[in-house]
């Protein structure tokens, strides 16, 4: 099902927020965080005389991007797609104008014959609307997140002590996949237990999944939504995401900053995964900090984004979809890690285009995306380092 993963915020120190921008703004918190009021939307159309960005290197790596367009397609097919169109204010973006951009747009991409020809069709056909980003100045603050590869056993033994578990019978959501609570013996809908509720009390008795390593593992399994677990034999087995308890989710990074264990930024994967192997039982005290608990499914074909369709390596990404279009065609602006010859990340700028085919749990508001890097360690390790301000643009037709 679908894969409602959380930015590694425990990287750049992000929290989300529901409060107005006047006390966000009081209180000191990250621009990007800043909440747009009620009816107002996360794109907008680029300026009129504001140039376009160069949107013929994308043509270079359309092979995997035709790809995540399909997905995108295939998706808009479903009837329940519409149910969350039409959106934006003043100027709305259509299910009909949507489905139409993405197919005319995947068309471009066989069509062209170069670069030059590829920028030319766009030209032709797509009006272009730029992320309104931090404070609506367009700045969106860009993190990364991926899926690992874990070492797991399918029964518990030996070092496999730590279980992802099925979701449970008495999970309530909406049609929509909201998490409503739990039903209680008289019927009444209450909200779920805590993560911490969870570890202690045994309500998910019976229903593990897989059993892991470490609680550091695990963690990064309900971080990310998704993983490939690795046995013992050399089989691998994917499991996705199946649903939350409800609770919103606290950054456990944020916490040990706040207890002086870091400095907001020297956090990354390894030194956090370092931090949990070298202090036995620090790991059963600052998780459960997060209330946020996530359940788990077998899940072939992924991992998968909110649409419940794939997503594809550097040309998916994640967004707020109460304010960003589900499916759409985005461009991204910014400085991303690579590894250089000799096997070492630096920060280069990049530029390509990409689907917008997820969310997080820690990506809400209008400054704020989530680029997917891809499958195992090495975009693990990138996916930890991307700490990028850019621009983010979404291309529809005109008519």
């Amino acid at each position: 099902m679908k894969a409602f993963r959380y930015a590694f915020v425990v990287i750049c120190g992000l929290t989300t927020s529901c409060q107005s921008p006047q006390s966000q703004e009081a209180e000191g918190l990250n621009p990007y965080e800043y909440q747009l009021a009620d009816g107002e939307y996360g794109v907008e159309r680029l300026a009129y005389g504001e140039s376009w960005p160069d949107f013929a290197i994308g043509w270079q790596r359309r092979e995997e991007l035709i790809e995540a367009t399909q997905r995108s397609m295939n998706y808009l097919t479903k009837p329940s797609s519409k149910t969350f169109f039409p959106v934006g204010p003043g100027e709305v973006i259509t299910h009909d104008l949507m489905s139409r951009s993405v197919a005319r747009f995947n068309e471009v991409l066989h069509e062209a014959k170069s670069s030059e020809d590829f920028l030319s069709l766009l030209q032709k056909d797509f009006n272009v609307w730029v992320a309104r980003g931090q404070s609506s100045t367009g700045d969106v603050f860009f993190t990364g997140y991926g899926t690992p590869i874990l070492d797991g056993a399918k029964e518990r033994g030996g070092e496999y002590q730590f279980p992802l578990y099925n979701a449970p019978e008495d999970l309530v959501k909406a049609d929509d996949g909201v998490i409503l609570g739990r039903k209680t013996a008289s019927g009444q809908t209450v909200p779920y237990y805590t993560s911490a509720e969870l570890r202690d009390n045994g309500h998910l008795k019976g229903l593990e999944l897989v059993w892991l390593k470490n609680p550091y593992d695990a963690y990064m399994a309900h971080v990310q939504g998704s993983a490939v677990i690795r046995y013992a034999n050399g089989d691998l087995f994917e499991v996705g995401y199946a649903g939350n308890n409800g609770h919103e989710y606290n950054s456990v990074g944020l916490a040990l900053v706040a207890e002086g264990k870091f400095k907001i930024g020297d956090l990354s994967l390894q030194k956090l995964r370092n931090y949990f192997a070298a202090n036995e039982g620090e790991a059963a005290r600052v998780l459960p900090k997060n209330p946020r608990f996530v359940f788990f499914q077998g899940a072939s074909g992924g991992p998968y984004g909110c649409l419940g369709q794939p997503v594809t390596a550097m040309h998916s990404v994640a967004t707020d979809k109460d304010i960003f279009p589900r499916a759409a065609v985005v461009y991204v602006e910014a400085r991303l890690p690579e590894m250089d010859e000799d096997n070492k990340l630096v920060q280069r700028p990049v530029r390509f285009f990409a689907l917008d085919q997820d969310r997080g749990g820690a990506i809400r508001s209008a400054g704020r995306c989530d680029i997917y890097m891809g499958l195992g360690d090495d975009a693990m390790a990138r996916a930890g380092h991307v700490q990028a301000r850019g621009r983010m643009y979404y291309l529809f037709l005109k008519s």
